[in-house]
């Protein structure tokens, strides 16, 4: 189902649950306002963020861009912090998404989504194992996830949900807002800012089309055994995937019989399957005297 109408949900009731849940503490944005200026003139603020998302005539501030230590230290992180007005307007249009989106999320996904975590994925990743008594584990870690997300991919897979003219023209303004670092504002082709409020959601969704349902689709019909593909953040995948079984009846590897017969050395003569015999053997279709023998 596409939905093309969500944005009408939104009034300022809805805004003002936005606001609660956004962090009040954060760093702040270009502009320098934190919650407590914000809040200052509460439902003022609230009502012009409404009318210009509704009106078409609100434009997305650049992202203030900080690098923090990555790892151990010799690399660094870019993230991007939008105002807090604009976080708000981000909140609740992610408010919105998480009630379609959460709908079509796989189990396996634990990145970012309500009343989920880490540790979920660490506990689901241990159920696995344990169900598969043992299994090769394949973990992958997509780097720079976030700086390289294309635009159009993101716009693309949107629409297969969601063609809310009002939520499409807000995402597309925070895709193309731009990151201002040391005074200069550039306008990358790719990438979303990772400290946004609304990334991580794109970001999932993004994963949901390209990795999720396609590995659940295409990949795991191929197995020959079982296999659980786990996300346990926007950036890692692990996968525990089980060794092939061995198929039913057939004598472990090594304990074979051998086509000569142990005691005299001969070949042993070729035991013909009847074919109206199907599941035991014909007595004479050992030696070949059934004309039934296949």
């Amino acid at each position: 189902m596409v939905f093309t109408t969500l944005f009408h949900h939104v009034d300022m009731d809805w805004m003002r649950e936005a606001y609660r849940r956004t962090r009040k503490n954060g760093a702040v944005g270009v502009d320098g306002q934190d919650g407590e200026a914000f809040a200052a003139d509460l439902e003022g603020n609230l009502r012009r963020l409404l009318d210009a998302a509704k009106s078409g005539t609100y434009r997305a501030p650049p992202a203030r861009r900080v690098h923090i230590p990555k790892g151990d230290g010799s690399q660094t992180r870019p993230i991007g912090i939008p105002t807090f007005g604009d976080k708000v307007l981000q909140r609740a249009v992610a408010m919105l998404l998480e009630a379609v989106y959460e709908q079509d999320f796989l189990d396996c996904s634990y990145g970012f989504r309500p009343g989920r975590s880490a540790h979920g994925a660490l506990g689901a990743m241990r159920d696995g194992l344990l169900s598969l008594c043992g299994a090769w584990v394949l973990e992958v870690d997509l780097r720079k996830f976030f700086d390289t997300l294309g635009h159009h991919h993101i716009r693309d897979m949107l629409s297969l949900r969601v063609r809310d003219g009002v939520i499409t023209r807000l995402i597309g303004k925070w895709l193309n807002a731009g990151v201002m670092e040391s005074g200069a504002v550039t306008h990358p082709d790719e990438g979303t800012p990772q400290d946004g409020v609304v990334s991580p959601l794109l970001a999932n969704v993004y994963l949901h089309v390209a990795l999720d349902a396609w590995f659940a689709r295409e990949v795991q019909p191929r197995l020959h055994g079982r296999s659980n593909g786990i996300a346990v953040s926007l950036d890692r995948v692990c996968v525990p995937v089980e060794a092939r079984p061995r198929p039913v009846g057939r004598p472990p590897k090594g304990r074979r019989r051998s086509p000569c017969s142990a005691s005299s050395g001969r070949p042993t003569a070729p035991r013909l399957r009847c074919s109206t015999a199907r599941a035991r053997r014909c007595t004479r279709s050992a030696t070949g005297a059934c004309p039934r023998a296949t």
